[in-house]
């Protein structure tokens, strides 16, 4: 495709700098931005100029790259499928470049992120509800409304691209409507439609919902959980803008396995917040012999924090006998699937003659956490297939360390996961609730007195933090709570990162630039 269908390729509103840019890579967040007093990236100037050919004359071939876009938004809608695990497919299916992988994987996740304030212009410029639309043609419409407003693509090609790619994978029949739907999209700035939604409406959480494209619940959610962690409210609009501002790539070396070498490169920059990370401003890893062979992954940093605290923190006698360095220690990953935090657990235990017990009770993904930890010798690691609500009174009191990352909303991974807000609902909460106090009572089970447990969840929400904590612990008496903000101030690079509320500790994308994790470190008394 020429450059006037490529204008300001993967430099949206919501992801400058991130995996189609170079922006800036410190401590894993998104790039540099320009913004107004609203917070919204002014990235298209006031030429609004597109053709005035009708659909007949226009393009009628489906550009691959957005065709990539289409079938991932297809498939997230049709399939409940993840764009995180069919875009890199689906690139690969099409032979993108690497400029054309940036371009499909900026609109493929800027649609997705962005589809509730989409839909809410688009409701201002289809003459029927937008529940009577195809869903296909509802898809193609937010590929397009993207391109109009988030990127720096020219308004004809965005309109041309659109239409021709509807006409090539939906049919004729609707592209007439997408031209017409399209053309009265370009009336105004995307700061304008904003303003336009928002007009007259005096409720923070509604205008926040419709400025930063998070569900009206969210925001609420989000809010409270600033306050739960003692954080400021104020704080609401930079946390939902590093929501919508694209990771920039986390990787990890396994300890005393893998190296950075290759990453370093090949453009990655050595990461500041723990040891042995890097950050990537994307392209293909895969191509990567590190990356390939799993001594080198991709992780958000988050991750690694809270990883590298548990293997930190110090036992009492009971637990740690005689035994020096870790030797001789029994560790367990209780939510192991699909197998990141247990790789990285599995090198760490190498390196101090530990073992490592890995519980997932699906199938498919406790195949994966074998996947993830085959870089790590074998004879430290094994794979459990089963519910690990079990393993408390199956295995009781037989480990030291025992990480229990329970199954959570992912309120904290809005940013990676750009159409999980979307599906969420405030019943997740509470549906996963009992489910997360009995993986960490089967923890507590499980762990020797003198042994630690490290309670973690990729969310802030105290629903799923701080009350889960505060239930179980108020139930014994045989539980301590560690500090854990100075336990990740002890893994990181400098320290002082801030996290610590109580003696538990949360990340925050605006603050930290990593996923929002949760971590409690409860030892059993000895």
């Amino acid at each position: 495709m020429s450059d006037s269908g490529r204008s300001g390729s993967g430099q949206g509103r919501s992801s400058r700098g991130g995996q189609s840019g170079s922006g800036d890579q410190r401590r894993g967040g998104g790039g540099a931005s320009r913004r107004n007093a609203q917070g919204r990236e002014r990235n298209r100037g006031p030429q609004r100029n597109f053709t005035e050919s009708a659909p007949s004359q226009r393009t009628r071939r489906a550009d691959p790259a957005r065709l990539v876009a289409f079938e991932v938004l297809r498939a997230v809608a049709a399939e409940d499928a993840y764009a995180n695990l069919v875009l890199p497919a689906r690139i690969r299916q099409h032979g993108l470049d690497r400029r054309d992988a940036g371009f499909a994987t900026e609109l493929s996740y800027g649609a997705l992120r962005n589809q509730g304030t989409y839909d809410a212009i688009l409701g201002r410029c289809v003459d029927r509800p937008l529940g009577k639309l195809d869903p296909a043609v509802l898809d193609a419409l937010r590929i397009g409304v993207h391109q109009l407003l988030a990127m720096r693509v020219p308004a004809h090609a965005a309109l041309d691209q659109t239409v021709g790619l509807a006409r090539a994978v939906i049919g004729a029949g609707p592209s007439a409507l997408i031209n017409a739907v399209l053309r009265k999209v370009t009336a105004r700035s995307l700061d304008e439609w904003l303003d336009e939604l928002v007009a007259g409406e005096q409720d923070e959480n509604k205008v926040a919902s419709v400025r930063y494209a998070h569900p009206e619940w969210i925001v609420r959610a989000l809010r409270q959980s600033l306050v739960a962690h003692g954080r400021p409210v104020g704080e609401i609009n930079d946390l939902l803008e590093a929501d919508n501002a694209a990771p920039v790539v986390n990787l990890v070396a396994l300890p005393g396995l893998g190296s950075l070498d290759e990453a370093l490169e090949n453009g990655a920059v050595p990461g500041e917040l723990v040891e042995g990370s890097a950050l990537s401003s994307g392209g293909d890893l895969g191509r990567l012999e590190s990356v390939r062979s799993g001594t080198t992954r991709v992780q958000d940093v988050g991750s690694q924090l809270v990883a590298r605290a548990l293997a930190a923190a110090s036992l009492e006698a009971a637990a740690a006998g005689d035994a020096a360095d870790n030797a001789g220690e029994a560790w367990l990953d209780l939510c192991a699937g699909p197998g990141g935090k247990a790789a990285l657990l599995g090198a760490l235990a190498n390196e101090r003659g530990a073992t490592l017990l890995a519980n997932e009770p699906a199938p498919h993904r406790a195949k994966l956490v074998s996947q993830a930890l085959s870089a790590v010798p074998s004879d430290v690691w094994t794979v459990r297939t089963g519910d690990g609500r079990e393993v408390g009174s199956e295995q009781p009191a037989a480990f030291d360390r025992v990480l229990v990352d329970v199954p959570c909303s992912g309120l904290g991974a809005l940013r990676r996961r750009p159409e999980s807000r979307w599906r969420r609902t405030p019943k997740d909460l509470s549906d996963l609730g009992p489910l997360q106090r009995e993986l960490l009572n089967s923890a507590l089970a499980a762990v020797r007195p003198g042994g630690v447990v490290a309670y973690v969840t990729c969310s802030p929400h105290p629903a799923e933090t701080t009350a889960v904590v505060s239930d179980v612990l108020r139930k014994r008496d045989d539980l301590e709570l560690l500090d854990a903000g100075n336990a990740l101030d002890a893994v990181s690079l400098g320290g002082g990162l801030g996290a610590g509320h109580e003696k538990t500790a949360q990340l925050w994308p605006h603050v930290h630039s990593t996923d929002a994790m949760f971590l409690a470190l409860i030892r059993r008394k000895s």
